[in-house]
């Protein structure tokens, strides 16, 4: 271990690892952002932290809400709400439902899932608006936002229709997506549906736009988004084996490039990352210096397994220190913390880790201190400089 100055020592961990950098991938979306949802680690990061137009992908938010609405049995699913002449009026995706009629959540909610129906969005928004309009539920799209983390995101309307304002980060729609996944298992199925048909005249408007799903990759959810100023975006998931990612990326040319860029991040996230366990609970890995104990040292372990998402590009040492303030001065009980374990990959966030003390270190008795008291001034006259006559 090397002695930094005062007390603090710390020390390279003597962990059998085999880690290294993984390559970088380079998107040409705009802004992106990637999570390993399974353990939360970061794979990248690209202006994801940008408030840019999110355009249809911005839907999720009022799915989000609608969900919370069900559950709390403030919607039904078999409820019919009516549809208005603001709803009407949108044009883009659309379920080209008519003033006056009337259509179940469920069908709302498909709509808006599966075929990116911007009236679908407004007919939900007015039925939980404070005030019955969709800029009331935007200005709660916003609030409720805010309270989920979401830090970077403003609404203006449910549907993410062009509008001055209206702007989520990438960061922020992973975090809404990962919400979904997480708070609302029996929803999340929809995001998987090929295909939904709601009107028979209409029958070429009923595919998902997802580009992922069906090809084989664990792809399951959840919404495209393109307009103009935005450009091609996608926030997407996929689960293979034990393992999730979550993405969003922006500012695509074309769908074909938002196509081949998401199956490209989805290959890349899998197959250069694997989870390791790098230490074994209630095991010794590294010990801390005891002042006026018993015993001159005490094993330092974790109280759990320790399992971190690895690079398997490029294999080289993982760096890894014992962080800790000493000697520890006798007693010391079992179970006691007294180190931290900061492991730290390149490219990826830090980890600590809390160490404990494996053993209970009683204080010394008189000899034992006497000799300890003796070790030390010993080794400061040893260490002080011969005096120049």
């Amino acid at each position: 271990m090397t002695v930094l100055p005062r007390t603090l020592l710390a020390g390279a961990c003597a962990l059998a690892l085999m880690a290294g950098q993984a390559f970088a991938f380079d998107t040409r979306a705009k802004a992106a952002f990637v999570m390993d949802q399974t353990t939360g680690t970061v794979l990248m990061a690209k202006r994801a932290d940008d408030a840019l137009p999110p355009a249809s992908m911005s839907k999720l938010m009022t799915l989000y809400i609608a969900f919370e609405a069900v559950r709390n049995g403030r919607l039904r699913l078999d409820e019919e709400l009516r549809v208005s002449q603001h709803a009407m009026d949108y044009a883009g995706s659309t379920l080209f439902l008519k003033a006056g009629e009337r259509v179940t959540v469920d069908d709302l909610l498909h709509g808006i899932i599966v075929l990116s129906g911007n009236d679908a969005c407004v007919v939900i928004a007015e039925a939980l608006s404070p005030d019955g309009t969709e800029d009331g539920f935007a200005r709660l799209m916003t609030q409720r936002a805010q309270q989920l983390g979401m830090t970077n995101s403003t609404f203006k309307n449910s549907n993410g229709w062009p509008a001055q304002g209206h702007a989520m980060s990438m960061r922020d729609l992973v975090l809404l997506a990962r919400r979904i996944i997480e708070d609302f298992p029996e929803f999340y199925p929809m995001f998987s549906q090929a295909e939904f048909l709601f009107d028979e005249t209409e029958s070429q408007n009923r595919y998902n736009r997802n580009p992922l799903l069906g090809l084989g990759i664990g792809a399951d959810g959840l919404k495209t988004g393109h307009t103009q100023e935005a450009g091609y975006g996608l926030v997407g998931s996929a689960k293979q084996g034990e393992r999730r990612v979550i993405f969003a990326i922006t500012g695509l040319d074309s769908a074909k490039a938002r196509a081949e860029e998401s199956e490209s991040i989805v290959n890349w996230a899998f197959r250069q990352f694997a989870q390791q366990t790098i230490v074994t609970k209630d095991k010794a890995i590294a010990s801390a210096d005891i002042w006026l104990g018993a015993e001159d040292s005490v094993g330092l372990m974790a109280e759990k397994d320790v399992t971190l998402l690895l690079p398997l590009a490029t294999p080289g040492g993982l760096k890894a220190e014992v962080v800790y303030t000493g000697p520890v001065e006798a007693p010391v009980k079992q179970g006691q913390q007294l180190a931290e374990l900061i492991i730290s990959p390149e490219g990826l966030p830090e980890t600590r880790v809390p160490l404990f003390a494996q053993d209970a270190v009683e204080a010394g008795g008189f000899m034992d201190r006497m000799m300890t008291v003796s070790k030390n001034l010993l080794a400061r006259l040893q260490s002080q400089p011969e005096e120049t006559m």
